[in-house]
This record gives C-alpha cells, structure tokens and sequence, in this order.
C-alpha cells in the first residue's frame, strides 16, 4: 500500500472517530465537571416517589378522575409496542435549564447536533458552556421567523422554565446567547421567586423610559419586547401551558407515530375549553404544543413533557379561556415553576392529562407513567 493510500484510511479512521464521539456526546452529561450535577438552590431536595407531585384523589377530583377517554377513538398502530415493566421514576439525568430551537421539522437526522449549520451543531461545537447547570438542547417545530427555511437565518429559541423567547440567534451568536441569557436564566432548581407582579410590565426597550406606574397597562397590550445585548431581542412566551411531544422518527419509529396523533386527541380537548394554541397562536394564556427532538426513553413512547406556570396570585390551576379570544390577563407572563414528564401516554389518557394533569399539575397514573420533573415552589426534583 503506498504511503498516500495509508494517509488517506488514517484520515478516515480519524474523521469516523472523531464524528462517533461527537454523536456520542449527549446534551445532558456535559463535559465541563462543574456542570455535571444541576446546581440545587437552597432549600431543594431530591423527591421521594410519591411525593414530587400529587396523585389525583376521587374524593376531590371526581369518580372518573382515573378513568380514561371512553369517547377517543384513535388508537396506536397494532404492532406499537413499548416497555411496560421498567420503573420509570428518577432515572432521567436532571437538567437546569431547556432550550428548544425552531427548526420548522418534525424531524431531524439522528442526533440534531449534526444538523450542518445549526444553532444545535453550534451549541455544540461553540466550546461554551453554560455555568449554571446543565442545558438540555431540543430542535423543535417551532416555526421559524418569516417562513425561513435555512439554518443561515436568524431562529427564535425557547429557553424553559423562563418561558422566555429569544429571537434573532444564528450559530454565529450561540456563544453570546450561553453567555447573555442561558447563564442568567432561572434553572429548575432555582427557588420560585416570591414576588409576583399584579400587572404587565411596561414595553421596554433601550430608548423608551421607563413608566412611574403600571396600573393603568392595557391587558389588550402585546407582550413587552425586550433589547438585549446585540443582536437579540426577547419576549415572554404567551402560553401559559406548553406540551411538548418527542416526534424524532430517525430516532425511532414510535415517536413519529405517537406525536402527531396525540396532538389531535390533545387539541380535541383543549378546543372546548378555548386553550388549544396552534403554532402561529400568540394569544396570552393556553398551551403550546409542539414537537420535539429525542430526549431519551424512547422505548417507553409515548413521552410528553409538560411545563407550568404559576399563575399571578402563585397557585397553580386552571386558567381558562374563551375560542373567541381567550385573553388571560397577566396568567401566562410568569416563570414556569413544574415540569411534569410522563412516559407510555396513550391518546386515551389524554384527556384526564389536560384535566388533571396541564391544568392542576397533578398526576392520573404515577406509578405507570411518572419519569421525572421538577416543582420549583416545592423545592422539590426528581435528581
């Protein structure tokens, strides 16, 4: 073999190598010791099973709290099987803080951080990291902003449990946005913050003054859009609720299956209640449903995760709507304070999830369907 020819195979030794340990390299472990355990504040405590969120109770929640949907009529494919024998509870790795790209796909090639030109192969690649915890990375299909279609244009992400949206982020400016928001971003373990305003803060940017009062803000007034550090712009999210489904059928076949057919049962039983958001939906209040890439699990499909926010008085519940409008005031301009992540969802689970589980945060089938989560006002996650 001439000395060119054996060049060439160690180079693709090398580059094969190399790409395995990129793949291999998952969003949740970072390399960086100082982020390999979530940062608890104080106060916070891993939670027995059992105790992170409450199980419904008849007694308080009606007979047919743990029923499911008599009337759903969609069914899974005949050979979609899943693990029903693991424990579920506490074995997901905790994560601090959640950010999710628009991508406009509900699919992605195998590990999103090999999409070429991404914002997830730049968190990646950046060589930044963030210093308050881990980041849990999600393509999503949020769409992105003006009908882009190419990576090379600004996107929109979606950092939980701020519910902050950032617009505006390149690969190019992933370093500034790790640096200008994910590090200063509440985590799930951060405590709840205990003021909570009354009324819509003013609009604000970097030439208009400030208001002396916000009494008198306008509840019909859009969300306050905010100047960062360049380039950025942010906003609260509007919803109030936001499900997020794994659609990654690259990942594996079940997901792509389960997501889509979810989201109709879901969005059958938000309609009536004037809470079903679509995508391009920005009225204040109701849930947000879109699609993400693997979080892990797959073999216990369907896995949904579910963020809360408190509402302006700080009790979680219900915060209803109207489908003609739908204007919940100052209910969805809060930090999310739980995440609920459930595994092996059917499509006849999910009304007792949006009754019980999106507007209560309590949990139908704890010891069936329960992952993990966190609960900010608890002090309590599942790490």
């Amino acid at each position: 073999m001439t000395s060119s020819a054996v060049n060439r195979n160690r180079h693709k030794m090398t580059t094969a190598f190399s790409a395995a340990i990129r793949r291999g390299k998952a969003f949740l472990t970072p390399t960086n010791s100082s982020t390999s355990i979530p940062q608890l504040g104080k106060g916070f405590e891993k939670a027995p099973e059992g105790s992170l969120f409450s199980k419904v109770d008849p007694a308080i929640d009606g007979d047919d709290c743990e029923h499911d949907c008599e009337s759903c009529t969609i069914r899974y494919p005949a050979k979609f099987k899943i693990d029903e024998d693991e424990k579920l509870y506490g074995h997901v790795n905790g994560w601090a803080t959640h950010m999710l790209v628009a991508t406009g796909k509900t699919d992605w090639v195998r590990d999103v951080s090999d999409e070429k030109g991404s914002v997830m192969e730049a968190v990646r690649d950046c060589g930044v990291e963030p210093n308050n915890g881990k980041m849990m990375l999600s393509a999503s299909n949020m769409p992105m902003p003006q009908s882009h279609h190419s990576y090379s244009d600004p996107t929109i992400i979606l950092l939980l449990p701020s519910f902050t949206i950032v617009e505006n982020v390149t690969p190019q400016t992933v370093p500034a946005l790790i640096e200008h928001h994910i590090n200063t971003a509440p985590t799930s373990a951060t405590p709840f913050p205990s003021f909570k305003p009354t009324t819509k803060p003013a609009r604000t940017s970097e030439s208009s003054p400030t208001p002396a009062s916000c009494d008198s803000i306008d509840d019909s007034i859009p969300p306050p859009m905010l100047r960062t550090p360049a380039p950025f712009t942010t906003r609260p999210c509007p919803h109030q609720y936001l499900i997020l489904l794994c659609s990654q059928r690259t990942r594996d076949a079940r997901c792509g299956q389960s997501a889509p057919l979810l989201r109709r049962e879901f969005e059958r039983h938000l309609r009536p209640l004037g809470l079903y958001r679509d995508l391009h939906d920005e009225r204040p209040g109701g849930v947000g449903i879109y699609f993400i890439s693997h979080v892990g699990g797959h073999k216990f499909s369907a896995n949904v995760m579910i963020y809360r926010r408190t509402n302006n008085v700080g009790v979680h519940g219900m915060a209803g709507g109207s489908e003609s409008g739908g204007n919940q005031g100052n209910a969805g301009m809060g930090e999310g304070s739980q995440c609920i992540w459930l595994a092996r969802v059917r499509p006849e689970e999910c009304e007792g999830i949006v009754k019980f589980t999106v507007l209560k945060g309590k949990v139908v089938k704890p010891e069936r369907q329960l992952r993990g989560g966190f609960d900010r006002e608890k002090g309590l996650v599942s790490w």
